[in-house]
């Protein structure tokens, strides 16, 4: 392997000390990073599981949250391969809820204010997050469409919805489109509600379904909605900033939080529970075009598509806090397209989590970043230990 393709041991010790002294400043008990390139991995573990607990390890479990979008994106993939549904095909045959839609006038209207869904809501709608559901990042909140999706128990916000499928499709159902099917990029949704989708589609759990067609072949052991009792004691505890007391406290404890038990929707997009290692293979998967050592879980169709941008700039106006102007958005990941963010590499794709997760791979250079920590994001802007990350990683990755 020639010096291009390598990140040298003493690179990734820089790396090592600038996260560690984020560690060392108390802005989060610990944290596990990964970087992989042609196939040579690097990682390691920094700090505790909890700031009075014990010591984190590579193989220590993290809520991942939105980085289960992409791969609520490849099972769909996987179901357009098999012939269950084509990527265009109207998905109101398997969610009746979402049939004969009515559409916002405009988003600040009243609910009651709407008129005929143009057509119905694709599959491809849903994997692009152009089907009309999502949040609008207008804060605090005050549109009518707003404080509807709030009383329908859908509002943005670092707790997630735990209804049944069935219901959270009839509460989706309840409420009108915000913009036409296509028209625009909102975030979330799609993911949320592709779940249910896979799950009617397939007469299985949603997590069964990732468990045969993702986890099994990729050998992400690991990875799961909720964190078994007996893996408890490699499970992080997750801390939120409260600014009125000015310090981090507990958000979500390993055994007694949200992510401890079986959940009662299992959710497209933030349920997913994983380790550095299990997230790798599916980023590898991801880079080698759908397979992995032998095992081919997508065609390299899938993954081209996936990881094309597929929004114009017009489409993600409102939403510009997600994804600024370098990134577009392909299926259930972004994509890079300019240099104005410290992530950026054309072509890079990847997603974060508002849990404290980021991953990104590049296929130009077969660089794999992954970042996982147990600090609930402040804001969708990322905070310094992610900058510091991608920063350091991007430097010691050129020489």
């Amino acid at each position: 392997m020639t010096g291009e393709g390598r990140i040298s041991k003493a690179g990734f010790d820089r790396l090592r000390a600038v996260m560690a002294d984020h560690v060392e400043r108390g802005e989060l008990p610990g944290l596990v990073m990964l970087v992989s390139r042609h196939g040579e991995v690097h990682a390691d573990a920094i700090g505790r599981l909890a700031f009075e607990g014990s010591s984190m390890s590579r193989d220590s479990l993290f809520r991942i949250t939105s980085m289960t979008k992409p791969v609520t994106a490849a099972a769909a993939m996987v179901l357009v391969e098999d012939g269950k549904i084509g990527l265009d095909d109207a998905v109101d045959r398997w969610l009746p809820e979402l049939a004969n839609r009515k559409v916002l006038l405009r988003a600040d209207m009243m609910v009651h204010q709407t008129v005929p869904a143009r057509r119905a809501i694709s599959l491809r709608d849903l994997l692009t997050f152009r089907c009309g559901y999502g949040i609008i990042p207008v804060f605090p909140e005050r549109l009518p469409i707003q404080r509807a999706y709030a009383e329908a128990g859908l509002a943005p916000g670092p707790v997630f919805p735990s209804f049944p499928p069935d219901e959270l499709m009839r509460r989706y159902g309840s409420l009108p489109l915000i913009y036409q099917p296509g028209e625009r990029w909102l975030y979330n949704a799609g993911s949320e509600i592709l779940g249910v989708l896979i799950a009617r589609l397939t007469g299985k759990t949603f997590g069964e379904f990732l468990s045969e067609r993702i986890f099994a072949p990729l050998g992400m052991k690991d990875t799961a909605f909720y964190a078994p009792k007996d893996k408890h004691h490699r499970f992080t505890t997750a801390y939120m900033y409260d600014s009125a007391a000015r310090q981090l406290k507990v958000f979500d404890p390993p055994v007694t939080g949200r992510f401890s038990n079986p959940p009662v929707f299992e959710n497209g997009a933030a349920g997913l529970v994983s380790t550095a290692d299990d997230f790798n293979a599916f980023a590898q998967m991801m880079l080698g075009g759908g397979s992995l050592g032998g095992t081919r879980v997508l065609s390299e169709e899938s993954v081209a598509l996936m990881t094309t941008n597929h929004i114009v700039a017009d489409e993600k106006r409102e939403s510009q806090l997600f994804l600024g102007r370098s990134r577009g958005w392909g299926f259930g990941l972004s994509v890079f397209t300019g240099l104005d963010d410290p992530n950026a590499r054309p072509g890079r794709f990847g997603w974060d989590g508002g849990y404290g997760t980021s991953w990104y791979s590049a296929p130009k250079t077969q660089l794999t970043g992954i970042l996982l920590t147990q600090r609930v994001m402040d804001s969708p802007t990322p905070p310094a230990v992610f900058t510091d990350f991608w920063t350091t990683l991007d430097e010691i990755a050129a020489k």
